[in-house]
């Protein structure tokens, strides 16, 4: 039964010699395509061949719409309060920080302004890691401050969404930051200055039916899900079959809602010239 055993030790590999592939190297696109996380960097996180938008979150939009990926974050350490002293599974204050933990976060928007092909501009990112993107009070005062930055400095705002709605952890306060960036974008519109929203995957709830939808030009990414609710909660409601493709981005261009559909790829440049036009 020898050829059950090794007998010889010497080619054996150590166990502490052994190396692992490191986790991330590889992406699998939903069709099934393997594409090397370096290859869909260089790509703008869209799988080759198959136009597949990755989700992706403010480090990755701030690394392709700055130029030099150089940019100044604007109140980069404002984080949320527990108004409500909310319970559900656990403390809201206990989710927050494990959130935080987690995705090196301090809530779900950044913003910062920077150049973009030599064209100020001020960008907010939401990130639907951070408790999915939902809307609360810090989102809505970082938007806010953002947009008086703009307005200070007379700049363009880009405005880019994805997310799962309001926050419920925070009830009346989340629903309150419908109203207050609604109006803050007002003043935008008074003074001029260019407003463009970007709807990626998924825009839903009150940030669709809030700054998400208040663009002077409302543009998304291929195939994004953008609606108010979800298609199940509508199907339910309406007693209906939903039409095909239902709350895609090319659904929602065709019935009029967007101006246009734009690939990630060709993002920064669509942008630049679109500015350039306005001035």
């Amino acid at each position: 039964m020898s050829w059950f055993k090794r007998t010889d030790k010497g080619i054996l590999t150590p166990t502490e010699a052994k190396r692992e592939v490191p986790d991330g190297l590889w992406f699998k696109s939903p069709e099934g395509k393997i594409v090397h996380t370096r290859e869909l960097k260089n790509n703008a996180y869209v799988v080759p061949e198959e136009d597949y938008h990755v989700r992706i979150g403010s480090k990755e939009y701030f690394e392709i719409l700055f130029d030099n990926n150089e940019f100044t974050e604007l109140d980069p350490n404002m984080e949320s309060a527990d108004p409500l002293s909310f319970v559900d599974s656990k403390p809201y204050p206990k989710r927050i920080k494990e959130s935080q933990a987690k995705v090196s976060l301090k809530d779900a928007v950044r913003s910062a302004h920077g150049k973009m092909n030599g064209i100020d501009i001020v960008v907010a990112a939401m990130d639907f890691s951070f408790i999915g993107g939902s809307m609360g009070s810090v989102v809505g005062e970082k938007i806010a401050r953002a947009i008086d930055f703009s307005l200070k400095k007379k700049i363009p705002f880009l405005m880019i969404s994805r997310s799962g709605g309001a926050r419920m952890m925070e009830a009346g306060f989340s629903l309150m930051q419908m109203a207050k960036t609604s109006a803050k974008l007002a003043q935008l519109d008074e003074a001029k200055i260019p407003y463009i929203s970007l709807l990626t995957d998924p825009t839903t709830g009150g940030v669709t039916a809030s700054f998400a939808m208040l663009g002077d030009f409302n543009i998304a990414e291929p195939g994004a899900l953008i609606g108010f609710a979800g298609p199940r909660v509508i199907r339910e409601t309406i007693g209906k079959d939903l039409p095909k493709g239902f709350q895609s981005a090319e659904f929602v261009l065709d019935h009029g809602f967007l101006d246009f559909i734009v690939d990630r790829r060709n993002l920064k440049n669509k942008l630049s010239t679109l500015l350039r036009m306005l001035e």
